[in-house]
C-alpha cells in the first residue's frame, strides 16, 4: 500500500517533465543520420546528448511553468499540468529545475566542451525566451527555431562528427517551418476558445503566418533536395538519397494539413482546440501518418547508407 501511494506521489513529478515533449529531443540523432555514421559510439554518444536535453529541456518547463502557474489555471488544457493543478508545488519544481540544470550542464561539459557549450546556449535561449523573446512577434518563432537547431548540432558536439552547410541550413527551415505551424495553431486556439491569448497573438494573422509558411516551406524543401542530389553539391554522400524525398514532401504536406484552420474545424473537439501542431510532440505520438512517414524515412536512409558502405550503389 505504501509503495503504491509513493508511486503515485511521483507520477506527478515525472509528468512536470513533459515527457510527451521529449519527442523534440529526437533530432539529436539527426547528425550521425545526415553526415551517414553507424558506429556504435557515435549513436550512444548522440544518446547522451538526447538524455541530456531531456533533463535540460524539463527544468525549463518546470521553470516556466512555475512562472505561468496562474495563467496556466486559466488556459483549457494547460490548467491540468501537474504545477497549475497543485499536484507539485512551486518550490519543489524550482528545486528540481535547479538540480536538472546544472547536472545537465556538468555532465555535458566533462563529456565534450562543445556539447557543454551547445547546452549552455539552449538554457541562455531558453531563459531570454521566457524573459524576452516570447512576447516579441517574429523573433519568437527564430527563438523557437533555433532551439531545434542547438538539439540537432549537440547530436554533432558529443560524438565530434563535422556538420556540413547543407545539414544546418536544412534544420534551420525546418524547424522555422515547425514554429510557424505551432503559432498558427495557437491563433486558432485562441479565436476559438474562451482563453485570453498570449500578447503576441496578437501581432500575428492567419494571413502573415502562411505568407511566412510559404517562405520556410519552400526552402526547407530546396535544401533538402539539393542535399540529397549528392556529393555534386557538397551534399550526401550518394545521390540515391533523392529516394528519400517523397517522405520529406508528404511528411510536410501533412504537418500542414494538420494546421490548416479549416482541417482543424472539422477534427474539433473540446480537448484540442487548435489542433495537434499547437503541441508539435502530439503530431509524432498520435498522427499514425506521421510516425509511418518518420519510420519510412528512417527505413529508406539506412537501408541507402547500407547499400552505400557495401560498395552496392555509389
Amino acid at each position: 500500500m505504501e509503495k503504491a501511494k509513493t508511486h503515485r506521489s511521483v507520477i506527478p513529478y515525472l509528468l512536470a517533465l513533459r515527457p510527451r515533449q521529449w519527442t523534440k529531443n529526437l533530432i539529436v540523432f539527426a547528425a550521425p543520420l545526415f553526415s551517414f555514421q553507424l558506429d556504435i559510439a557515435t549513436w550512444l554518444y548522440s544518446a547522451l546528448a538526447f538524455a541530456l536535453f531531456c533533463g535540460l529541456s524539463g527544468s525549463f518547463y518546470l521553470i516556466n511553468d512555475s512562472l505561468d502557474v496562474e495563467s496556466d489555471r486559466r488556459h483549457p488544457t494547460k490548467c491540468k499540468r501537474p504545477i497549475a493543478a497543485g499536484l507539485v508545488p512551486v518550490s519543489h519544481a524550482l528545486a528540481m529545475a535547479g538540480f536538472l540544470l546544472v547536472s545537465t550542464i556538468t555532465l555535458g561539459w566533462r563529456q565534450a566542451p562543445m556539447l557543454g557549450v551547445t547546452l549552455v546556449a539552449y538554457a541562455l535561449l531558453q531563459v531570454a525566451y521566457n524573459l524576452k523573446l516570447k512576447h516579441t512577434v517574429i523573433l519568437d518563432i527564430v527563438a523557437i527555431a533555433t532551439g531545434f537547431v542547438l538539439r540537432a548540432y549537440s547530436g554533432a558536439a558529443a560524438s565530434g562528427i563535422s556538420l556540413s552547410a547543407w545539414f544546418l541550413l536544412c534544420t534551420a527551415m525546418l524547424a522555422l517551418f515547425l514554429g510557424v505551424e505551432k503559432r498558427k495553431a495557437e491563433l486558432r486556439l485562441s479565436q476559438l476558445s474562451s482563453a485570453k491569448p498570449r500578447k503576441v497573438l496578437s501581432r500575428y494573422s492567419m494571413a502573415l503566418l502562411t505568407r511566412i509558411e510559404s517562405t520556410v516551406t519552400t526552402g526547407a524543401i530546396m535544401c533538402y533536395a539539393l542535399w540529397s542530389s549528392g556529393p555534386i553539391v557538397g551534399g550526401a554522400p550518394t545521390p540515391w538519397m533523392l529516394l528519400t524525398l517523397p517522405f520529406v514532401l508528404y511528411g510536410i504536406f501533412r504537418y500542414q494539413l494538420l494546421s490548416d484552420p479549416d482541417e482543424i474545424g472539422r477534427r474539433h473537439s473540446s480537448a484540442d482546440f487548435g489542433g495537434k501542431t499547437e503541441r508539435p510532440e502530439e503530431v509524432l505520438l498520435t498522427d499514425r501518418p506521421m510516425a509511418l512517414i518518420v519510420l519510412g524515412w528512417v527505413t529508406s536512409a539506412m537501408l541507402i547508407l547500407f547499400l552505400y558502405q557495401q560498395g552496392i550503389v555509389n
